[in-house]
């Protein structure tokens, strides 16, 4: 299979082209380095890679390097939107331009890989697209809300693009991943407010636990690379495919508190509707 990822210089990106390229698939590998990207599979045979320097807010760019993977490997069987970083912060203590930074990456650059892959799988009549999502895709935690904010659009993109595409015959999956031991919360991949402001004491008391987490986390990502290429290849995943534990338990709790909210809510939203008018 010809595989088109995103976000491959580190972490599950780089596990998955390992992977990949180890079964003899081919892969499109984007990435903002391609040297970081080739040193880091230094002992892998990449005869069948094709390293891409991709700037994914840029729709140009992006068009150019989906051209490129049909033109070495006449075509895209599996597109995985990978790319993706953190950001800790409170809401009010986000700027403009972080907000538009972080969606540029994880909603439109999605979007941008999206219309310029989508031609060539209606043509095939087949394919199969891979967003990585998070728990925090599903559920909130203070401190998260631009991630937050960025993931719950991108499941929304998704659910719409899934409806939307499956009579092409081709397949969408959401993988929604807890803690998973790489460097994402590392300094050099967490993104952290310019400005901080009095009062959010607490927030800083949670950006400290989280830097001091890589190398705790529950999630393997060798694991994780391997359960999206069994979502592929099983090809029966539901949309939402959480991965790991606590990504699990996190999700069912969430399930739990918006059934409680919705019962708590139902008295006051059945008195909205417009009443019947006797005849």
């Amino acid at each position: 299979m010809n595989w088109f990822v995103t976000g491959t210089s580190r972490g599950i990106g780089l596990e998955l082209v390992k992977q990949l390229l180890e079964r003899g698939d081919s892969v499109a590998a984007t990435t903002r380095s391609a040297q970081r990207l080739q040193e880091a599979l230094r002992d892998t045979d990449t005869t069948r890679l094709l390293a891409l320097e991709v700037d994914l807010t840029d729709e140009k760019q992006v068009g150019e390097a989906v051209q490129s993977t049909h033109d070495r490997f006449g075509g895209i069987d599996v597109v995985v939107n990978n790319a993706g970083y953190g950001l800790l912060a409170a809401v009010e203590e986000v700027s403009d331009a972080e907000a538009r930074q972080m969606f540029d990456v994880q909603v439109f650059g999605v979007g941008n890989v999206l219309r310029a892959v989508l031609p060539g799988l209606r043509a095939t009549g087949s394919g199969h697209i891979v967003n990585v999502s998070s728990i925090l895709g599903l559920t909130t935690f203070a401190g998260w809300g631009l991630y937050c904010a960025a993931k719950f659009a991108l499941e929304g993109l998704t659910g719409s693009l899934a409806d939307e595409v499956a009579g092409f015959g081709i397949k969408v999956n959401l993988v929604e991943l807890g803690y998973t031991r790489t460097d994402f919360l590392r300094a050099h991949s967490l993104a952290l407010p310019a400005t901080t402001i009095a009062g959010y004491e607490a927030i800083r008391e949670m950006t400290e636990a989280h830097l001091a987490m890589p190398g705790t986390q529950l999630g393997d990502p060798v694991k994780v690379a391997t359960a999206i290429i069994r979502v592929v290849e099983d090809g029966d995943a539901p949309l939402h495919q959480v991965l790991g534990s606590d990504s699990y338990g996190l999700a069912q709790a969430r399930v739990q508190a918006l059934t409680a909210d919705l019962e708590a809510g139902r008295a006051l939203a059945l008195t909205t509707d417009i009443a019947e008018v006797d005849s």
